[in-house]
């Protein structure tokens, strides 16, 4: 080997250092500065042609900030505005986006706290279902000439449109018997596709025709548990043809000169369309069923805004009288739900009509248990209890609508108007569902006494308290009132045989429970702590005694694990108080009703959230640390082979939460224990282990800084206990790039500590697990080479093992030799620079090393530059070392210069790599250069 005659320089840190800080320069603001508005310089340039074109710039500056988005918030879009004037065509586009906008402001006058029908739909079509055989009348043209009409001759086409003409005469229509619920759902989605494709093709009486015929089916209540979802589905169709009516209008207000405005006035509207209009109005009073008339007039009533200006609050009190003359008071009950929607869409303003629907309602409302009505259930075989929950999506409406911005003066009237009707609890649950909650609140005794003296016939007491309690959880009750209304509302509840009626209102009541005398916790805390502990707890002990009580008999709680689940999302939403919430002695009994493995893992994972998010300080309360103990065992339990990662890391954080708020304070062999128990409970979850011995770490550098200066033999025993702990527990994970870090990590720690030989044990653990690094590791799913990864930790190492003192029986740079030859060994990439660039680290230490006094140290550990004072041996063994590195790298070099090392090859080979791709233009224009 050849000897190469090269030393390290000497190295002065501090000089170094010192030169290489940042000059301080004084910087000089001006006009400048990051935050202060941006001045924007318009340019006009002017062209005339190409041939000796002569060009004019003008500009000007401006010192506001020019937002070329801006325009779009006052509606002038430029670029539609443009095209409208340079195209005729797009007119239509210009007019549809002020039509999109001008329904955006019609419906922005009910607020956003005001709930849309939209999200009333679903849940109406969800419950209101049945299995009984349902018909249909469908007109018999409606599914002709769907498909195929374009190929037909024409002496066919005139005469399937006379058969289509024919089929909508009085009479020409067929009864569609025993359909399914889905079925008849289709033939509705039929009805309403076959409405859009009659208007699309210019048949306004056949879409007419077609949402007629639909009306009259609201007359129907042969299956009267469907008429609800019945409901939903033809007002989607009247919903539809309102808005082609009223589009149909609109369109012909507009032509190539203006535009309608947003809030335009009769006078804005063309005779044409005034015309159309009025004929449209025409057609629709000439129907001479009720219903249909009604329903299909309701669906055009913002038509009337092209007519007149007092046209809206003209019709709706007509309509609101014509529903008088339906005598079903289901079938009126929702025709006036249908009034109040489009009234609240197009006027909601005009408050008297929706009072007026409902004190009409009020005056009919006892025509339910009337004989028409009775008689009507015995013949359908419907008890009055299925037949009354049909009027609440229908009633909450009316009342949602009443209630809106209501004055408090409202729902002092309707509470006397429902006690002159005896109370009716059908009436009173839907008032207490309307009204904001802090109506409720204020006057929750009165409804607790109207509760109690109303007639249960049909609707049961257990639901209004319910209804009570939800507006309670909501807002505050007065506070002398609270625990009566508790006591009062659970007297009814606990009574309750049937398991899932009890569960449903329970799990409302449990969250008064717990928001309520939580916060007279926070009130009186720094009064009487102990007294109000013992309140809280007693009460909410109590509702779960009860749920458990009534839920354990005959496993009813397997039937009603969501509302279990609710229960406890509300109890640990207001217990912030974790030592509280787990000495309440019913609360881990309540947890063992979770039988289902899946349930009680959620559990289990909304209560280590809550404790993550609320726990502000470290804890070492044994009730805490044993409740969360068994709630992370069930949660670790739960993994096995089919577990999915992104589940294994959830389930990982928030074990990791709870170990990282566990604190004994000095007492850190307690702590240590701890640790000792975990890491046998979450064995099977790594990333908890690593953060086990990241804790145990932090332990052991804990106990250096409390014990500086008085390094016992007790001391130095513990922190080689908590060394040992990381030794034995590191070759248990998987990841090996892990188990490196965690090695350089613990030896890091070990030698903080003064622990000389635990920390060679690390390092050459690390340096034997070396050669088992592979050559692909997955990362995040995908498999990537892992010479860079080896490269990183191998220069941390290196940055440690300048301060690693030699081991007296090992001999000089004992683990820097054994370290080199791992790597010389190590089988690398065909052509990679990720070897060479290790032995420049490599040459960087061993400078480092050959200085008189090293650039950092570890406190009390006595580094090679004091054990040695810059022998000449040492050196010696030193500048060998530098020697043998430097050959591997000019022997490396030298492989370049061979002739079988193609640099195009080689290149193309490095441009596949994940950060080399850049190197792909490069191998594509190194063929055109060597032919040159």
């Amino acid at each position: 080997m050849a000897v190469f005659p090269w030393h390290s320089r000497n190295r002065n840190y501090k000089a170094e250092f010192a030169s290489c800080r940042l000059e301080a320069v004084p910087l000089e603001f001006g006009d400048y500065h990051p935050l202060k508005p941006i001045t924007v310089t318009e340019s006009k340039t002017k062209k005339v042609n190409r041939k000796g074109s002569t060009s004019s710039t003008s500009s000007s500056s401006s010192s506001s900030v020019v937002d070329p988005l801006s325009s779009v918030l006052d509606g002038t879009d430029p670029l539609s505005m443009f095209a409208a004037t340079a195209d005729p065509a797009a007119l239509a586009a210009a007019m549809d986006s002020s039509r999109r906008k001008r329904d955006r402001d019609d419906n922005s006058v009910v607020g956003s706290d005001f709930e849309p029908w939209t999200n009333k739909r679903g849940e109406i079509l969800a419950r209101y279902t049945t299995t009984e055989k349902l018909s249909i009348n469908l007109f018999m043209g409606s599914e002709k000439g769907k498909a195929g009409t374009a190929t037909l001759a024409m002496s066919e086409k005139v005469r399937t449109r006379l058969e289509e003409l024919d089929d909508f005469e009085e009479g020409s229509q067929k009864e569609l018997l025993n359909l399914t619920q889905q079925d008849y759902v289709n033939r509705i989605e039929e009805l309403n596709q076959s409405l859009k494709d009659a208007w699309a093709s210019d048949q306004k009486v056949k879409a007419l025709k077609i949402v007629i015929q639909c009306s009259k089916l609201l007359s129907d209540t042969s299956v009267i548990q469907f008429y609800p979802s019945k409901f939903v589905l033809i007002t989607d169709i009247l919903d539809t043809f309102g808005k082609l009516v009223y589009e149909r209008i609109f369109s012909m207000c507009v032509d190539s000169r203006s535009v309608l405005p947003d809030h335009f006035s009769p006078e804005n509207a063309n005779d044409t369309a005034k015309e159309t209009c009025l004929n449209w109005f025409f057609k629709i009073a000439s129907i001479r069923e009720l219903i249909p008339r009604f329903y299909v007039e309701a669906s055009i009533l913002k038509c009337n805004k092209f007519l007149s200006k007092t046209g809206i609050s003209e019709c709706l009190p007509r309509l609101t009288c014509m529903i008088r003359g339906i005598g079903d008071p289901l079938v009126s009950v929702y025709a006036r739900a249908y009034l109040c929607r489009v009234g609240m869409e197009v006027a909601p303003h005009l408050k008297e009509t929706l009072n007026k629907n409902f004190f009409d309602f009020l005056l009919t409302f006892k025509q339910i248990h009337g004989d028409t009505v009775q008689n009507q259930l015995v013949v359908q075989g419907v008890e009055l209890p299925s037949y009354l929950p049909l009027y609440p999506p229908a009633m909450d409406w009316i009342f949602q609508c009443i209630s809106y911005h209501a004055p408090e003066a409202l729902l002092t009237e309707m509470m006397e108007r429902c006690k002159k009707l005896g109370n009716n609890a059908l009436l009173l649950n839907s008032v207490m569902s309307a009204f904001r909650a802090e109506f409720i609140a204020t006057r929750s005794m009165d409804f607790i006494g109207m509760i109690k003296e109303c007639d249960e016939s049909g609707f049961p007491k257990h639901l209004l308290f319910r209804s009570l309690g939800l507006n309670l959880a909501l807002a505050d009750p007065p506070e002398s009132d609270r625990l009566q209304i508790l006591n009062e509302a659970w007297k009814v509840i606990t009574k309750l045989k049937n398991p899932q009626d009890y569960i449903n209102c329970a799990e409302v009541w449990v969250e008064y429970t717990c928001k309520h005398f939580t916060d007279t916790l926070d009130a009186y805390m720094l009064k009487c702590i102990a007294t109000v502990h013992q309140s809280l707890k007693r009460e909410v002990n109590t509702v779960l005694a009860d749920v458990i009580k009534h839920m354990t008999p005959d496993r009813a709680f397997e039937d009603s694990y969501p509302q279990l689940q609710l229960i406890i999302k509300k109890v640990i939403a207001h217990f912030h108080d974790f030592s509280v919430l787990f000495s309440v002695e019913k609360f881990l009994p309540f947890l063992d009703m979770f039988q289902k493995e899946s349930v009680r893992v959620e559990v289990c994972k909304c209560i280590m959230d809550a404790f993550i998010k609320h726990q502000q300080e470290p804890t070492k309360d044994p009730v805490i640390l044993n409740a969360l103990l068994h709630v992370c065992k069930t949660m670790h339990d739960s993994v096995n082979a089919l577990t999915l990662e992104d589940e294994k890391r959830m389930l990982s954080y928030l074990i990791n939460g709870f170990i990282k708020m566990v604190s004994f304070g000095r007492d850190f062999e307690q702590q240590l224990s701890f640790y000792v128990e975990s890491r046998s409970m979450f064995c099977n979850l790594e990333p908890v282990l690593v953060q086990l011995i990241h804790s145990v770490n932090r332990l052991a550098m804990e106990t250096r800084k409390v014990m500086k200066g008085n390094h016992s033999r007790k001391t130095a025993a513990f922190v080689r206990a908590c060394v040992a702990y990381c030794f034995i527990t590191i070759p248990s994970l998987a990841g090996i790039f892990t188990r490196l870090n965690l090695y350089l990590h613990s030896g890091q720690v070990a030698l903080a500590n003064q622990c000389l030989s635990q920390a060679d044990a690390f390092f050459k653990a690390a340096i034997s697990l070396v050669p088992e690094v592979p050559k692909m590791i997955n990362i995040d799913g995908k498999m990537r080479p892992s010479e860079s990864f080896l490269l990183e930790f191998l220069c941390n190492f290196f940055s440690t093992l300048l301060i690693v003192p030699d081991h007296p029986e090992h001999g000089v740079l004992f683990l820097v030799r054994e370290l080199l030859n791992v790597i010389q060994d190590y089988t690398w990439e065909d052509n990679s620079d990720e070897k060479i660039r290790i032995y420049t680290c490599v040459l960087h230490l061993l400078s480092a090393m050959s200085q008189e006094t090293y650039l950092y140290h570890i406190d009390k550990v006595d580094s090679n530059d004091s054990l040695y004072g810059g022998d000449s041996k040492f050196l010696a063994e030193n500048n060998k070392l530098c020697e043998t590195v430097m050959a591997q790298i000019l022997e490396h070099l030298k492989t370049l210069a061979k002739d079988e090392v193609k640099t195009l090859e080689y290149i193309k080979k490095q441009s596949k790599q994940p950060d080399m791709t850049h190197l792909t233009e490069l191998a594509l224009r190194l063929p055109l250069q060597t032919r040159t």
